[in-house]
């Protein structure tokens, strides 16, 4: 979890790898309407993620009754975003992926043919609830390399 530009992609999908487990995008499950109201610099609003936190929320509750491991990308600026996740799946954990506001600008700024603008990291900023520690989130700083990063949340899986 983490905002636009923080690696959930790159992170989540080499945490799968590592793990043998399927990686799912949660960007992918995003519906049209709000791919291009983010496209076009508007940022969603919480009745816009609704639909979407449900899908994904399903999405960890079918890999979870299959007994499945699974990694999957997701903002989950929010608690509320969390709990609602929570709900399908109460035993996912949650990786913040935390890092400057300079950062992700420069992260953003050379990112390419992505659906969200750099415009709409400061909405993603001000929306961002930082989980708190009764959530028992592992928390990265992004500043690491993926390596380095994947082998951190490995061992805190083994601990």
């Amino acid at each position: 979890m983490g905002v636009s530009g923080s690696g959930k992609s790159v992170i989540g999908a080499a945490l799968a790898r590592a793990l043998g487990v399927e990686f799912v995008e949660g960007d992918a499950y995003h519906s049209t309407a709000n791919l291009e109201r983010m496209s076009s610099g508007v940022p969603l609003t919480d009745d816009d993620r609704a639909e979407w936190l449900r899908a994904l929320g399903l999405r960890l509750r079918q890999a979870n009754n299959a007994g499945c491991g699974l990694v999957m990308s997701c903002s989950a600026l929010k608690r509320s975003y969390r709990d609602t996740l929570r709900v399908e799946a109460d035993n996912v954990r949650f990786v913040f992926l935390r890092g400057s506001r300079s950062l992700i600008e420069h992260r953003l700024a050379s990112r390419c043919g992505h659906f969200m603008p750099s415009s709409l990291l400061d909405s993603q900023l001000a929306t961002l609830e930082e989980p708190s520690p009764d959530e028992n989130a592992w928390v990265c700083d992004i500043r690491q390399t993926p390596e380095v990063l994947v082998a951190a949340l490995l061992e805190s899986m083994a601990a």
